[in-house]
């Protein structure tokens, strides 16, 4: 079984997410009391948050590329950030290691059997270009949601998910909000942060959903255990 390595903690609360299902993965695929190899950083989100609200996002991979050797050095075989939004600097941290780092949008378009999605996520993924062209890439159509829609979208992560706080309310927002991206023709919803999966899921939509965390979690699983099976 390959070591797989996490940069997390931006959230913690998915982060925690990521190796509870990394660890349910290894076990239904392996069977008995088997679990993943894992290594895992995590760094203070604070510090993230306030890189990107101030649009330093060179900073902001400059930081994720030095936590991102130390994963390596800590023995992963391959590498996950363990989060959607700072994949807009993902190219830092693959040339910062060696390893394999497996694109979180990538893992999701493999999953995605529809032409057209609507994509769900913070003000970042939603409006600026790294996560919608990267799904492009795969001919996939994606919508955003319109005004004032990505701005609720975006301040139930911040204010509430990250800090481990779901509420009725907010799934219901979120429904209304996947209702009019359907009646713009979203085949299917991309769940495009991974803190959205804390909150909503296949039955709050009337389209298929796209979990991009448990997508990420099933392409690390299969490049970590390649053709083991259980013993």
């Amino acid at each position: 079984m390959k070591t797989i390595g996490l940069l997390g903690g931006m959230s913690w609360e998915s982060t925690a997410e990521y190796y509870r299902l990394l660890n349910v993965a290894v076990r239904d695929r392996l069977g008995g009391v088997h679990s993943a190899r894992v290594v895992l950083d995590s760094v203070d989100f604070a510090d993230v948050e306030e890189l990107q609200r101030t649009d330093r996002w060179q900073e902001a991979g400059q930081l994720l590329a030095a936590r991102a050797r130390a994963v390596e050095a800590a023995g992963a075989d391959v590498l996950l950030l363990c989060t959607n939004t700072m994949h807009e600097v993902i190219g830092a941290v693959e040339e910062a290691v060696r390893v394999p780092v497996l694109h979180i949008a990538d893992a999701t378009a493999a999953a995605v059997d529809v032409g057209r999605v609507g994509l769900l996520g913070t003000r970042f993924t939603m409006e600026r270009a790294f996560y919608r062209d990267r799904l492009a890439g795969h001919g996939i159509e994606v919508l955003v949601p319109a005004e004032p829609d990505r701005t609720t979208v975006h301040d139930v992560i911040y204010d509430e998910l990250v800090r481990g706080v779901v509420t009725e309310g907010s799934r219901r927002a979120y429904r209304d909000v996947i209702d009019r991206l359907v009646a713009r023709g979203a085949q299917g919803v991309v769940l495009g942060c991974t803190e959205i999966e804390l909150l909503v899921g296949p039955g709050d939509s009337p389209v298929p959903v796209f979990p991009t965390t448990q997508l990420h979690v099933r392409a690390a699983v299969d490049h970590a255990l390649g053709g083991l099976s259980p013993r």
